[in-house]
């Protein structure tokens, strides 16, 4: 019984390779405004999906570099779904409403803050 399972685990976990192999992976990076680890964790867990391979966002330079299967989604869909947890990025703005559920350290739009 436990070789069935082994054999079974093992075999999904190649084909998954196999099929995330074949497509093309595509890297960019992009401004996503935030503050602090907490966006950081909002951030990446947005784009936590299978169509990414990685994100990384860097907390100081704001910039999201992600890599992608361009053949299953867009760099513009992966852009609103930033927007879509409260953070603006270069292309898109979250909603006012969004935005203002965010905690007050993550809390980056200002009469100081230009983008």
């Amino acid at each position: 019984m436990k070789t069935k399972f082994l054999i079974s685990i093992i075999t999904f976990s190649l084909l998954s390779a196999f099929a995330f192999a074949g497509d093309e992976v595509t890297e960019a990076k992009f401004k996503v405004f935030g503050n602090c680890t907490e966006c950081k964790a909002r951030i990446e867990g947005a784009l936590k999906i299978n169509e990414v391979k990685s994100a990384t966002w860097d907390v100081k330079k704001k910039i999201l570099s992600v890599a992608y299967q361009s053949s299953a989604i867009t760099l513009d869909s992966l852009q609103k779904r930033v927007a879509s947890v409260g953070h603006d990025t270069e292309k898109y703005k979250a909603t006012d409403e969004v935005y203002n559920e965010l905690p007050g350290c993550c809390l980056y739009r200002g009469e100081s803050t230009k983008h």
